[in-house]
């Protein structure tokens, strides 16, 4: 019988386990280990837009975000648009990522969750949230670059991650990469392993929404005209 793409992304994060070092004052955050919920939302998720075998093009992030995919298992969603947008409930947690503001706006302008999930994949090449501490001793979102020694420990897990990913079924003749900075560190890693051909840049949802939301609708336009093969 053959595996639907739903069924290689659910076995994919159900194995999904980061076992390597990491600097100090760092931790890594496993969403289906921690509670049990997400498994359960992120296998709905997918069993509703991946049931099939037709390939979708890549969209790389960074790594989650403890409010989006670090709690739902689901890139750039948090529980609300998880619930409004894709009718899915989670009853042990309540977020809102900033990021998921501008994809979902996004999305409905590409056409619907349906029409975009049916044609694209998002995930990140360190597809787990990490966290740093502050000073203050608090815990705060990290980005796999933010830290030379940081990258160099998960560098091999990303290279791995990344080829798991492809092998979902992900058409890679050209991706999209969010953030110039993660676009940089990519491009090493490309250079090296050959995974993808054309990469086209676009800025992160979060740089967007932080610093550039009054233009908002270009960023989109600019999304969509990228996405037009």
């Amino acid at each position: 019988m053959t595996k639907t793409i739903a069924d290689k992304i659910i076995e994919f994060n159900h194995k999904l386990q980061y076992t390597g070092k990491l600097p100090d004052g760092f931790r890594v955050l496993n969403p289906y280990l921690d509670n049990p919920e997400t498994m359960s939302v992120m296998k709905a998720f997918y069993t509703k837009y991946y049931n099939d075998t037709s390939p979708r093009r890549f969209i790389i992030g960074i790594n989650p975000g403890r409010h989006g995919a670090g709690t739902t298992g689901v890139p750039f969603t948090d529980t609300k648009r998880l619930e409004c947008v894709c009718g899915i409930r989670m009853e042990s947690a309540k977020t809102h990522e900033v990021s998921s503001v501008f994809v979902y706006d996004m999305i409905a302008a590409y056409g619907g969750a349906k029409s975009f999930y049916s044609n694209f994949y998002i995930n990140s090449p360190f597809p787990l949230a990490i966290i740093r501490k502050a000073k203050n001793g608090n815990w705060l979102n990290a980005n796999y670059y933010d830290d030379k020694d940081l990258f160099e420990m998960v560098k091999e897990f990303m290279i791995i991650s990344l080829r798991k990913h492809i092998d979902l079924g992900l058409d890679t003749s050209e991706v999209y990469i969010l953030g110039k900075k993660n676009a940089d560190f990519i491009h090493k890693l490309n250079k090296d392993t050959k995974l993808f051909g054309r990469v086209v840049v676009l800025e992160h949802p979060r740089f967007i929404q932080q610093y550039k939301s009054k233009e908002q609708q270009l960023y989109i336009d600019k999304y969509l005209i990228s996405f037009k093969k």
